[in-house]
């Protein structure tokens, strides 16, 4: 079982970019309500995908460059990174299933 890791700018290149499995990478903070709710969903899909994806978080209230960086406007967002290139984006709080599919459909 896999479980989602945290993200920062020291490590993002390293876990995201350089990566040779597709990324999902949840932007969150903790004061957000809707962020609250998608936790357990994405500590689902990362059981679910296990080997075949990573599930990353970044903090944007300590991680701003990087919020910045990939112009998060609204959280939560989540990225889906492949071979360093951010190839899909899904904001809101969505059931495990859309964020699963969405991981399959650009593997």
């Amino acid at each position: 079982m896999s479980a989602p890791i945290t993200v920062t700018a020291e490590n993002f290149r390293s876990t995201v970019i350089d990566s040779d499995k597709p990324v999902l990478v949840d932007f969150w903070a903790e004061w957000c309500g809707p962020c609250k709710k998608l936790s357990p969903v994405l500590d689902e899909v990362a059981a679910e995908l296990g080997d075949e994806a990573i599930v990353a978080k970044v903090n944007v209230d300590e991680q701003r460059q990087l919020g910045a960086m990939f112009q998060i406007m609204s959280i939560p967002t989540v990225l889906l990174f492949v071979n360093g290139e951010k190839v899909a984006d899904i904001v809101g709080v969505n059931p495990k299933s859309k964020y699963v599919a969405t991981v399959r459909e650009h593997a």
